[in-house]
């Protein structure tokens, strides 16, 4: 290594990080009312019969020490062989060697302290997606932690350590479900690929007199797609760096990697066996370009209680649900209305064949139930558009910049010298964001308020605080949010991981 890292000419620097060859097959690039952005890799080899395996959740990380205010703990990301198909091994890098990692439970006040060691062969950095969390400690895209015996020579515009770094979150922030992956600069989208990616609950008291489905009853539901190659191991598309495609011609998957096998919380559409009470389910799309419409089959209400920055005001009941990529919704299905041994299954409308089912759920039993969703969950003040100090426009654009081609936020792509906003400590901006084509907007930090999209006010999905934004092609959406919680340099982005990691990605400064 040497210098600051490449951007891989331009190119897609996500194919630098071969995990094994595919065939794509376009799908256009989201427009003209297609459902996401990305070309699809197909499987190379068969793929198995859904719901035959149970649905696992992952495991709760214990602290290996705790105090009167803190609990720390301890994580390895390491390569591991795993059964994600039946009867075939799959090489992924995981958090503690498992995908999905660990979940990490905070609670609100008590400062949680990780410790990371990478054991894997290529360097890391993680992001507390969500977080209010100091710019240290933030996981910026350069702040790398490189294997042990890598050495660095030259200039690199980032924090770099070697074998381990530890990250402090003080959680000093809202309940709400968020989740942890890896935010390599220019390598994001084949590291979550592959496995890099977790659960982080933030609790407190707030939410426990509420009675809400809890204990078995409130299950995290981590959805992603991959693709796999014929021996088995996770296909991801690979580009020649001194490959240019002609003027007007995007270079295969630039658009987004979507894959034809729907894993929900690792394993192929599992089935859960269910009571007929009322579950809490914690939805993250953890896909790296694909948008989801999700209902239940045959129908029932998906009771919206919670979005990225935690519970709603109030419930707010939906017939499906779209997710866009790293959007999270918490939401309350009463299997109650189904009649013991009915089959319920997770339906995915923008999908078509191995992508149009998620998972199935068997009512299984009659059981107790004291739960309860109330009519009031939460307070949520309103941000002020008249308290605005600042009025921005923010355009995410494919853009052919000299020779080849990337993806622009206001024309540039990312620079890590660059600021597009330095607003002040305190300051409300409002933002509007315009798309080219599906780019869901992520900001690090901050959650923000939906105002509006278009001419009309907020979406159907667009309540509570969030902290990525479902922009759809042509359009203009304009959010609200407070720059507080800490000082110092963040980035924004497209969560489309493809478009981030080429270059659709900004700074800003909190002064």
């Amino acid at each position: 290594m040497s210098g600051r890292i490449s951007r891989r000419s331009l190119l897609l620097g996500t194919g630098a990080a071969v995990l094994a060859g595919g065939v794509g097959v376009p799908l256009g690039l989201g427009i003209g009312g297609s459902s996401s952005t990305g070309t699809l890799l197909r499987s190379e080899l068969p793929l198995p019969p859904p719901f035959q395996r149970p649905l696992v959740v992952p495991p709760v990380l214990k602290p290996v020490r705790s105090t009167a205010g803190e609990d720390f703990y301890e994580m390895t990301q390491r390569v591991a062989d795993v059964e994600i198909l039946p009867g075939v091994r799959t090489q992924i890098w995981g958090y503690e060697g498992i995908f999905p990692g660990p979940t990490v439970i905070s609670r609100r006040g008590r400062k949680t302290i990780v410790r990371h060691r990478n054991e894997l062969p290529v360097p890391t950095v993680v992001h507390l997606h969500g977080g209010r969390t100091a710019p240290e400690h933030d996981g910026y895209p350069t702040d790398l932690v490189l294997p042990r015996g890598w050495q660095h020579h030259g200039q690199h515009g980032g924090d770099l350590r070697v074998g381990e770094r530890t990250y402090e979150y003080d959680a000093d922030q809202r309940a709400a479900t968020l989740w942890y992956h890896d935010h390599r600069m220019d390598f994001t989208a084949p590291n979550v690929w592959r496995g890099l990616a977790g659960l982080h609950l933030v609790a407190d008291d707030a939410e426990r007199v509420l009675e809400l489905p809890d204990g078995d009853r409130d299950v995290p539901l981590m959805i992603c797609d991959r693709s796999f190659a014929a021996d088995g191991s996770l296909a991801y598309p690979s580009v020649d760096p001194e490959l240019v495609a002609p003027p007007g011609v995007h270079p295969p998957y630039e658009a987004g990697v979507l894959g034809d096998v729907l894993l929900v919380n690792g394993i192929p559409w599992p089935a859960m066996e269910v009571d007929a009470v009322r579950y809490r389910f914690r939805l993250l799309n953890a896909s790296n370009a694909r948008r989801y419409r999700l209902r239940l089959d045959p129908p029932a209400p998906l009771v919206q209680i919670g979005s990225d920055g935690g519970l709603l005001e109030r419930p707010v009941t939906h017939q499906h649900l779209d997710m866009a990529p790293a959007e999270r919704f918490e939401i309350v299905v009463d299997f109650g209305a189904y009649p013991v041994g009915q089959r319920v299954r997770l339906v995915n409308d923008f999908g078509d064949g191995s992508t149009g089912q998620v998972m199935e759920f068997r009512v299984a039993r009659t059981a107790a139930d004291p739960s309860r969703v109330p009519d009031r969950l939460s307070e949520i003040p309103r941000l002020d558009p008249a308290a605005a100090k600042t009025v921005r426009d923010v355009v995410l654009q494919s853009k052919a910049i000299g020779q080849v081609h990337g993806w622009t936020i206001n024309g540039e792509p990312f620079s890590p010298d660059h600021d597009h906003a330095e607003p002040r400590f305190g300051d409300v901006e409002i933002w509007n964001l315009y798309g080219d084509f599906h780019h869901p907007v992520h900001l690090h930090l901050v959650h923000f308020q939906v105002l509006g999209r278009g001419n009309d006010g907020p979406g159907q999905f667009d309540a509570g605080w969030k902290d990525t934004l479902d922009l759809r092609p042509a359009e203009r959406a304009q959010i609200i949010t407070r720059f507080d919680g800490h000082r110092g340099r963040y980035v924004f982005h497209c969560h489309n991981l493809e478009h981030e990691d080429m270059m659709m990605m900004g700074n800003f400064s909190v002064r």
